[in-house]
């Protein structure tokens, strides 16, 4: 399974991890040196999430969470929202 959003496509990207040593000089140090250069793959934050189709199904997919926050898909909802009766009216006069 490929660690790919299904809805944005995000997926991993290459970079690299730097190693440092030294102080830096704005904390006192003579200044930050760099010991190493490796490779690594900086991997999505991937979810598993049920989601809403606009026919009305429901399924589950990989999500990145940047995708959840934004609203780019709708969660299913497991239970309808509370609704007060038609009939209750809440303004009373405070006595």
């Amino acid at each position: 399974m490929a660690k790919l959003c299904e809805i944005c496509g995000k997926g991993p990207v290459l970079g690299n991890r730097v190693t440092t040593r030294g102080k830096a000089k704005y904390l006192g140090g003579v200044g930050t040196k760099v010991t190493g250069i490796a490779r690594r793959k900086f991997k999505p934050n991937l979810q598993r999430v049920r989601v809403t189709e606009p026919n009305g199904t429901n399924r589950t997919v990989r999500v990145c969470t940047q995708c959840i926050r934004s609203g780019a898909i709708t969660k299913r909802v497991r239970n309808a929202p509370f609704k007060l009766p038609a009939g209750s009216g809440s303004t009373q006069a405070a006595g």
